[in-house]
């Protein structure tokens, strides 16, 4: 997450005081946040050594790990929230992350880039691969693994017994709740295990 307001919007779903796991939490922003203005505790886990680092330099716990591996080192409902932002697209077993967010994780946060945003539509409308503020990559250098829309969430969600407490989109940090599969250019779920 590296929009400021897009970080406040999803931060306003994390209770309070609760113990937090961000997976693939990037330099440590939104947890830092979280320490600091919600009085949440907890850890990131990030993979890249420069993201590590920033980590560490704002005082953020991190531990450094690949989540292909899994979780096994957290116990079943180590967490009262776990986060996913911006990382599911850059996994190879979407589907065993998300059981694992919900194994340790009493509520999982996910957000993803909306592949089904209309502009991005109306590239591929044109015949061409988008290229846009969420998704900014070549289709030919891009780190993600997969892309994925408001929609398919919602499918695998219920493939998977998850219970989604809340759903929104957001562009352009504004919180978007008709039509987000449309209207909006990124996906956030907050979901429960059923």
């Amino acid at each position: 997450m590296s929009e400021r307001r897009d970080l406040e919007l999803i931060a306003e779903l994390v209770p309070r005081g609760s113990r937090v796991l961000d997976l693939g939490c990037g330099n440590g922003e939104l947890l830092a946040h979280l320490i600091a203005h919600h009085g949440c505790s907890g850890y990131g886990i990030e993979y890249a050594d420069a993201n590590v680092l920033q980590c560490v330099q704002r005082g953020v716990p991190v531990i450094q790990l690949n989540l292909e591996e899994g979780l096994a080192l957290f116990a079943d409902l180590s967490f009262d929230v776990v986060l996913q932002l911006d990382t599911l697209q850059h996994l190879r077993n979407t589907e065993r992350m998300l059981q694992e967010t919900a194994r340790v994780g009493r509520i999982g946060i996910v957000s993803f880039p909306n592949f089904a945003h209309w502009p991005n539509r109306l590239s591929v409308l044109r015949g061409r691969m988008p290229v846009t503020k969420t998704l900014p990559y070549q289709w030919y250098d891009t780190p993600n693994i997969r892309v994925g829309t408001f929609a398919d969430f919602e499918v695998l969600a219920r493939k998977l017994g998850l219970a989604v407490t809340d759903s929104f989109g957001l562009r352009e940090g504004k919180v978007v709740r008709r039509a987000p599969n449309l209207l909006a250019s990124v996906a956030v779920f907050r979901f429960e295990r059923r």
